[in-house]
């Protein structure tokens, strides 16, 4: 479900300003490279109306245009979204924790934060053994499947959690828990032990437990995870690291005790 559109912003269609973040939307994680036309044809917007757009997002710096004539997400975005209060200063003080996490498992340790009804990853190290992951920093997933997610649904607010749950769950494996009475237990389970587990309901190969972070209001503002190799150890293992990173980086967000 990464680049999924379920829970993304959307600009206002019939105005400037939403043309222009439709073209931008045009792009993705397969999605890199695109001619004009394909710009055009994916925000369902016509040519000449991309091609003028196109022009003026190029000269602020939205988008490059290559010797090879294809267009790219311009470095202007990345220094925009930099400021964004959620990734980078959330980040920074999770990166210390996330590599101890890391290079102690040598596995995945991986950041999120809920929007809308999906969550976006922020960060993730991969340790010299991790196991392989179909995330990556930037994507969109479901809320229903992964560590980070369950927590962050769990404490998500109610009409989000009964939008989540009144939607069809995507099936990843066999392992993937998709019965919405069964979700509400575990969301209860994660409320009541402080970590979630996710146990091959992504892929085969994977486990993963997840904790939360908190701010300075004691809200749950994103959640912290190991995906290790499944059967390399077990979930309680791993949520004594994970609940000592989450509450590190809650207290480095100046988190109530």
């Amino acid at each position: 479900m990464s680049g999924s559109r379920r829970g993304r912003p959307t600009g206002p269609t019939g105005s400037v300003i939403g043309r222009a973040l439709q073209l931008l939307d045009a792009f993705g994680p397969e999605r890199r490279q695109l001619t004009l036309s394909e710009i055009a044809r994916r925000a369902g917007v016509p040519l000449s109306t991309a091609h003028r757009l196109i022009n003026d997002l190029g000269k602020w710096g939205a988008v490059e245009r290559g010797e090879d004539g294809l267009y790219r997400i311009g470095l202007r975005l990345w220094e925009i979204g930099s400021l964004a209060p959620r990734g980078p200063g959330l980040r920074e003080a999770a990166l210390p924790f996330l590599e101890d996490l890391s290079q102690i498992t040598r596995e995945n340790a991986q950041l999120a934060v809920r929007e809308g009804a999906e969550l976006v990853f922020i960060e993730r190290i991969a340790g010299s053994g991790a196991v392989p992951v179909l995330t990556r920093v930037g994507g969109r997933f479901a809320l229903t499947a992964t560590g980070v997610g369950l927590v962050l649904l769990a404490h998500a607010p109610v009409d989000v959690q009964e939008e989540v749950l009144g939607s069809p769950v995507d099936r990843h494996t066999a392992k993937t828990v998709t019965d919405p009475v069964r979700l509400r237990r575990m969301l209860a389970d994660v409320r009541k032990n402080g970590f979630s587990v996710s146990d091959r309901q992504v892929t085969m190969d994977a486990l993963s437990v997840g904790a939360p972070i908190r701010d300075r209001h004691g809200e749950v503002v994103a959640a912290v995870s190991l995906v290790v190799r499944h059967g390399s150890t077990t979930p309680q293992a791993l949520a004594r690291l994970v609940l000592t990173s989450g509450r590190a980086i809650s207290r480095a967000l100046n988190a109530p005790a």
